[in-house]
């Protein structure tokens, strides 16, 4: 459990929470929200005793273990990833060392030989003997091929370095787990991994995340920082905003009401005061409507710190029928391939999303078609009349330079007055003396919302959005969405975030290892037609590294023409990976009833107070021996899964 006592935090002269009392108990998970700059990671780091707050007290048993994400990836560069997961358990790690060392000895000295019996002991109860397998699944969730999990995190670049140091918090098992913001640099298939992981989790969980799908399938509480307050709800995002939307109703409907009364009150004071015969409920009156009054001064209406933008995109014109053509566009780095013949048109006023798995060039294909990258093969051409503006997923590099906002905009249409440049950073937000500040002092979301503000200026006829949503808060997400909704021109988006997908494609292009696929349909639609959806199921885990022939395929099947002895033998075969499947699926579901008991009680009010140390990593133990047990039977569904998928295609 956590506890906070009066805890107050400022930034400068603006006041993040105040006197804030809040409490946290063991194995809820809870998705903290609010807008930029509210105070969610900050407050993070205050229960990670990173920074100190300004006044109030958190409390955390000193025996309960805290995990949060630390960015110091650059300590490790030259150790091998495995390991660095492997540190995550720090008695398990220090034991295998000091192992490691003893066993280098040609001999063994008597306090040498109790010395490794005790290593050995604190390795078995660390599980250590299959730790590397279970770093190695995390890993694999995560998107780390076991191609490197014995080389040097140099070999990553910076986003999969991250994903290493998410995979030792989590391989830590801590009873408290602080994450801020942890799918920033996670793919499609690891958001999903991650959140089933998360769901799972039997501790106690605080996550910051402007991803609303993800929220709701890992919270069971919502704590939203708004109004200079911290304030606690039951239920997912989605119950959260019902509520806080009900809460508020409420509030208004009261002080309506209050009003009302106060004034039909005061009228009668002031038309019976004067007379003899009714002074006395003149006054009785009068002191009704000073507690009134002091009833409403106790509403607060202090201004939400959730500010959505004013987006407005205005083509000057439209384009002809056809926007885009592109044919047979392919592009390799340092002779691996990331895009191969990729064709389509894009015609307008369609809104199209592209999708697939990371490292299937995505971005880079909106790169050539912007002219940032060259093209290997293949053409492209941009239809009649065509006024592009580009989102880049990089754009860290279009604010270069010490200069204020309003002359980093005005640079791209010189002969606009000033008046309408602030006009323009007024809708995303930036007012006053804000638009005189320097472009380097921008947060990743205040950045964010400048780039939008440059899409304004240009008047585009289509937009072409590269993950646009990473740093917006969830107003200029949900503003964002509902303006391309009503946008008079062409869209062509790259997301990962499945509610603004969801609420924006009608168009959906499909980018795999087997090429590509064009379903003129919504997401919604899309998932239906094709039950693969990248965003959401085991499938596309499965599908990760087909390209690199990791999954085990059915041999002699294919491409073959059978006689009837082979047809009988494929039946009888068909019929044996059945019986595998429901036999693996039975255990899976008892082993799964098992685990979810043992959840409840790790879950349930007061387990950790009450229970001691002992008891508490018996029942842990054994969860740990079910998850080991459901975690082999679910690869043994799978492989049956997958097998009888490829004898069915034959």
């Amino acid at each position: 459990m956590i506890s906070v006592t009066q805890l107050s935090m400022r930034f400068g002269a603006k006041i993040l929470f105040k006197n804030t009392n809040i409490q946290f108990n063991s194995g809820n998970h809870y998705g903290l929200v609010g807008a930029n700059g509210s105070g969610k990671s900050t407050f993070l780091k205050i229960l990670a005793n990173d920074i100190s707050a300004e006044t109030g007290q958190v409390t955390i048993s000193p025996q309960l273990l805290v995990g949060t994400l630390k960015q110091d990836q650059f300590l490790y560069e030259n150790e091998m990833i495995i390991e660095i997961v492997l540190r995550g358990r720090k008695k398990l790690w220090d034991a295998l060392q000091k192992q490691k060392k003893l066993l280098e000895h040609p001999t063994f000295t008597e306090i040498e030989c109790e010395n490794l019996t005790a290593l050995e002991k604190i390795i078995q109860d660390q599980n250590g003997y299959s730790a590397e397998s279970e770093a190695a699944k995390l890993l694999e969730g995560l998107g780390i091929r076991a191609v490197y999990h014995q080389q040097p995190l140099s070999v990553l670049s910076g986003g999969y370095k991250l994903r290493v140091l998410l995979a030792q918090v989590l391989f830590g098992q801590p009873d408290i787990l602080l994450l801020d913001e942890p799918t920033n640099h996670l793919d499609l298939f690891s958001i999903k991994w991650l959140e089933g992981y998360l769901r799972n989790f039997p501790g106690t969980l605080l996550v910051t995340s402007h991803d609303r799908d993800f929220l709701n399938g890992i919270s069971d509480h919502i704590v939203d920082f708004d109004y200079g307050t911290i304030k606690n709800y039951k239920g997912n995002y989605d119950a959260f905003l019902h509520l806080k939307e009900q809460e508020r109703e409420l509030k208004e409907l009261t002080f309506a009401k209050q009003d009302k009364r106060k004034k039909e009150l005061q009228d009668f004071v002031d038309r019976f005061r004067a007379k003899a015969t009714k002074a006395r409920q003149a006054q009785s009156r009068a002191r009704m409507v000073e507690k009134l009054e002091d009833e409403m001064d106790l509403v607060d209406f202090t201004p939400s710190s959730r500010i959505h933008p004013k987006i407005i995109f205005e083509p000057l014109r439209a384009t002809g029928i056809i926007a885009l053509k592109a044919k047979g566009i392919s592009k390799s780095y340092s002779g691996k391939q990331v895009l191969e013949n990729v064709s389509f048109e894009l015609e307008r006023g369609e809104r199209l999303a592209i999708i697939g798995p990371n490292g299937i060039g995505k971005s880079t294909l909106l790169e050539i078609l912007t002219q940032q990258a060259q093209k290997d093969a293949g053409e492209f051409e941009w239809g009649f009349a065509v006024r592009f503006a580009y989102f880049p997923q990089d754009y860290a590099r279009e604010l270069s330079g010490n200069i204020s906002l309003l002359d980093w905009l005005g640079q791209f249409d010189r002969d606009l007055p000033q008046e309408k440049l602030r006009e323009i950073l007024a809708r995303v937000l930036f007012s006053g003396e804000t638009v005189n500040q320097s472009i380097q002092t921008l947060s990743g979301g205040e950045s964010a919302r400048l780039i939008l503000a440059k899409l304004m200026l240009q008047k585009p006829n289509v937009l072409i959005l590269d993950e646009p949503t990473n740093h917006l808060d969830m107003e200029a997400i949900d503003e964002l969405s509902r303006v391309l909704q009503e946008f008079d021109g062409t869209v062509l988006l790259v997301s990962h975030n499945r509610y603004f997908v969801s609420h924006i494609a009608t168009r959906i292009l499909e980018i795999t290892f087997q090429g590509v696929k064009d379903f003129p349909c919504t997401f919604a639609e899309y998932l239906e037609k094709q039950e693969n959806d990248y965003l959401s199921t085991q499938k596309a885990l499965n599908r990760r590294y087909e390209d690199e022939n990791l999954t085990e395929k059915t041999s002699n099947l294919n491409n073959k023409e059978f006689s009837y002895e082979s047809q009988k033998r494929l039946k009888s075969l068909k019929a044996q990976l059945k019986k595998q499947m429901q036999q693996a699926e039975e255990v899976c579901h008892q082993l799964e009833e098992k685990v979810k008991k043992i959840e409840a009680t790790l879950a349930s009010e007061g387990f950790y107070q009450t229970s001691s140390r002992e008891e508490q990593q018996k029942i842990l133990d054994q969860k740990n021996i079910l998850d080991e047990q459901l975690m082999l039977a679910m690869e043994k569904w799978e492989k049956a899964m997958q097998a009888l998928q490829e004898v069915e295609e034959v």
